[in-house]
């Protein structure tokens, strides 16, 4: 049975297939560009980028393909061209191993994750504080 009680990102990373591990530092390095003050954190036994907000972004290894999590709706509406050569469904987009890590798109789907987090952190605390005053 695979390891699943990662302590770091570091140990995540290392303890993929070895054809897959340079493709996730690359992965990783886009989402801390785009996100230099979140931290890395491990989450659901995946790395994940924790801010004030939430969680905005998550990122995983596989076989022949590597994630990230979570393409919501607007996400995926709004990088409909680009996301269009790789397999999106169920919350997952999926890029395969052997094509070029699109790092310019990661940092912009992270930042886009961010905002979107942010702004739903806004609304559940408005939503809260109007509950409160009634």
């Amino acid at each position: 049975m695979a390891k699943t009680d990662y302590k770091s990102v570091d140990e995540y990373i290392a303890a993929q297939p070895e054809a897959a591990q340079g493709v996730l530092k690359q992965v990783r390095e886009s989402i801390r560009k785009a996100l230099p003050g979140a931290e890395e954190v491990i989450s659901y036994q995946i790395p994940a980028y924790k801010t004030k907000a939430g969680r905005p972004i998550y990122f995983s290894g596989w076989k022949k393909h590597y994630s990230l999590y979570p393409a919501t709706g607007p996400l995926v509406a709004a990088f409909k061209h680009e996301l269009a050569v790789y397999e999106v469904e169920k919350g997952t987009i999926r890029f395969p191993l052997s094509a070029p890590v699109p790092e310019d798109l990661i940092g912009r789907m992270a930042l886009f994750r961010a905002k979107e987090v942010e702004e739903e952190a806004k609304t559940k605390a408005a939503a809260a504080a109007a509950k409160k005053k009634r």
